[in-house]
């Protein structure tokens, strides 16, 4: 059975850099109305940076918005008429200094779609080369390596909390035990 809502009416409330907020006005299949906000998004990626055959190149930096230092794998935000892949060889370079001709697309998913569209796409990065770091202004990070056992370990304990990172080792973990 398709519980579809259908939009009567869509306010936008705040058009900013990185995201836009509208309120959506939608009839509910029992024909009663509802408000829906929603966060637009322009979509993201994300890059497994996998080096010395058992490691992943991690990226550290403060979060306000939960007020937290979080390890997570590379990512950015997908620029208009930007490509995912070059959006990845891009952000990749930027944040940790590596760049590859091994970009390989493995999936896409929402981040969280109860309130926002936005979509991250994922990629494994190998053969890698080790470079400078160009961090945008503003950002401020620290590249770290770390042994993916020892990664599986961290998010067993929570100290990995971000669920595109979690999402990343878990898969690179897979490809790693996929290739021995």
């Amino acid at each position: 059975m398709m519980f579809e809502e259908k939009t009567m009416k869509s306010d936008k409330l705040y058009e900013g850099k990185m995201l836009n907020l509208r309120v959506d006005t939608v009839e509910l299949p029992d024909k009663k109305y509802s408000k829906r906000e929603i966060v637009e998004h322009p979509g993201g990626v994300a890059v497994i940076p996998i080096v010395d055959n058992d490691s992943l190149i991690l990226v550290k930096q403060y979060r306000k918005a939960v007020e937290k230092f979080l390890l997570e794998i590379p990512a950015g935000k997908v620029e208009i008429n930007e490509e995912p892949r070059v959006t990845a060889i891009r952000e990749l370079k930027e944040e940790t200094g590596y760049s590859t001709d091994k970009m390989e697309y493995l999936m896409e998913f929402y981040t969280s779609p109860g309130f926002t569209n936005e979509k991250i796409y994922l990629f494994l990065a190998t053969d890698l080369v080790k470079g400078e770091a160009s961090p945008d202004t503003g950002e401020f990070i620290e590249v770290e390596k770390f042994k993916i056992d020892a990664l599986i370990k961290m998010i067993e304990r929570g100290e990995i909390i971000d669920s595109k990172t979690i999402i990343g080792i878990n898969l690179a973990k897979k490809y790693l035990d996929d290739k021995q």
